[in-house]
């Protein structure tokens, strides 16, 4: 149940509604109980990656002759939205399942569709992408790390950071130059299967903020031979082509995320106030409150109809780069608003770490980084103007 009175958009059909409602309930009985241990522990179970792939959690928007579901984004982004707002965040599903999967389906070949979605769809094979470098983060252009040529194989060498599933992660498609002085013109993406490659290392599980349970590494190519067949795409030199047609989706992913989080905010709030007592009243009772929790669901609410409409261009293949970013940003920025006034509202419990809105508190924060910092958000957006 929402807190919030939004118009359902075209996109939520009556299986997307039904998709919405198993997998919460899944995520609700299965996961959120082991949560705590997978926070202490900085990973998920594997376990928990085969349970979603026998759920058909996994490539939801994949076709069925790849072993996924055969649904679309708008499948995707409920089961994101579904993550957040059950409160497991950490869980690195929805780049596995929007970022990973597709450039595989939209880039690959058949034979590396066939080869690798299957597992991908099963959980058998993590996803994650190496974008980040000590060096580059927003900027893809500044990407070192090289694949060279050698006969039948590359060779790849580097070093990335900030990695997203960096630990559990056994298929990695890694942004490379093919060509260190064509620029952006010399991007090419490779797909890694760790285990069957040498000179791959993992860097320690990084320490951070939040989002403790999902296990974010540096990853180390010291020349890493894989066969000339990993080059994903027909030829050398398209990579940056294909991270920006797939970043607007990327983007919007974190706006949905961000969005479940939000919604989440405000139903453990709401709840909060009601029963909490402060001189003889509940905390509801008082303006200040109403106020505040007004505002925040007027502008939560102003949120939900755009990201739901961007979902409606994706799906029909209108979102562009700007409209990408704007959701990006705002919801972000609005979602560290929202949960930081609700943490107020909670009092010293809400820095209390055994309350949830403390957690969230922490793990919203990053959202405003990665994927592109927000500041990078407005220069896109401003070259629109």
């Amino acid at each position: 149940m929402t807190v919030l009175n939004t118009p359902k958009p075209d996109w939520m059909t009556e299986d997307v509604e039904l998709l919405a409602d198993a997998s919460g309930r899944l995520f609700e009985s299965e996961y959120v109980p082991h949560y705590e241990r997978w926070e202490e522990q900085g990973a998920f179970d594997r376990s928990a990656w085969t349970m979603a792939g026998e759920a058909g959690l996994l490539c939801a928007e994949i076709p069925e002759e790849y072993g996924g579901a055969g649904g679309s984004f708008a499948h995707d982004a409920i089961i994101t939205h579904q993550i957040t707002n059950t409160g497991i965040d950490g869980f690195g599903l929805p780049l596995h399942n929007a970022i990973v999967a597709p450039y595989i389906l939209h880039y690959g070949s058949e034979e590396q569709r066939k080869r690798w979605l299957p597992k991908l769809a099963s959980g058998e094979l993590i996803g994650a992408i190496a974008m980040t470098e000590p060096g580059a983060g927003s900027d893809l252009q500044a990407v070192r790390t090289t694949a060279k040529r050698d006969g039948n194989h590359y060779k790849i060498n580097g070093q990335k950071t900030f990695i997203t599933n960096g630990i559990l992660a056994d298929l990695i498609i890694v942004v490379t130059k093919t060509d260190v002085s064509a620029g952006a013109k010399g991007t090419s993406l490779f797909v890694v299967e760790t285990n069957e490659v040498e000179g791959f290392e993992r860097g320690r599980n990084l320490d951070k903020i939040g989002l403790k349970s999902n296990d974010t590494a540096e990853l180390f190519f010291n020349d890493v031979r894989v066969p000339a067949d990993a080059l994903l795409g027909p030829e050398e030199g398209q990579g940056f082509i294909h991270l920006m047609e797939q970043l607007p989706q990327e983007r919007l992913l974190i706006a949905v995320q961000a969005m479940g989080r939000i919604e989440r905010a405000l139903k453990l709030t709401l709840e909060y106030v009601r029963e909490r007592e402060v001189f003889g009243s509940k905390v509801l009772d008082f303006q200040n409150t109403q106020f505040t929790l007004a505002e925040c669901k007027t502008e939560a609410t102003i949120a939900k109809v755009f990201v739901d409409t961007c979902i409606g261009q994706l799906l029909r293949g209108e979102l562009d780069a700007t409209t990408a970013s704007m959701a990006k940003y705002w919801v972000t920025d609005l979602q560290c608003k929202i949960i930081d006034q609700c943490l107020q509202l909670h009092g010293g419990n809400g820095y209390m770490n055994e309350y949830p809105i403390a957690r969230m508190y922490r793990d919203a924060r990053v959202e405003r980084i990665y994927g592109g910092t927000n500041e990078i958000m407005k220069v896109l957006i401003s070259r629109s103007l």
